[in-house]
């Protein structure tokens, strides 16, 4: 596996572990629909939580939630509309960013909730 790849991973179980421990339930791991994937759906009280996982081994060439783009964005919320249809669900949802900086000298972490307001 290259190296990116084992990087994404690895941050998306950091996501996880992080989301955990702020009191959310994790529905589901890499949903997809069509050419979508979610990377994390989540539940917190009322609220269904769609995590995008961004990790970078530094900022060099932006912070991770740069690399979100208005494709992405629209594939975000056409794979939500799915899932909740599917699974007959209705609480509000919100699309979040979990970014993620991860080398061999540091962690940072950082939750962008409603992020996709910040980038449209």
């Amino acid at each position: 596996m290259a190296t990116h790849n084992e990087l994404g991973k690895q941050g998306e179980q950091i996501a996880v572990d992080f989301l955990l421990k702020e009191g959310y339930k994790i529905l589901e791991r890499n949903f997809y629909y069509r050419k979508a994937e979610v990377d994390i759906i989540a539940i917190k009280g009322e609220t269904i939580c769609a995590v995008e996982v961004k990790t970078r081994n530094s900022a060099f060439f932006g912070n991770p939630q740069d690399f979100v783009n208005t494709k992405k964005i629209r594939l975000q919320v056409l794979a939500m509309d799915y899932y909740l249809n599917e699974k007959e669900i209705d609480f509000e949802v919100r699309f979040d960013i979990i970014a993620i900086i991860l080398n061999k000298s540091k962690m940072e972490i950082e939750h962008l909730e409603d992020a996709f307001f910040y980038f449209e």
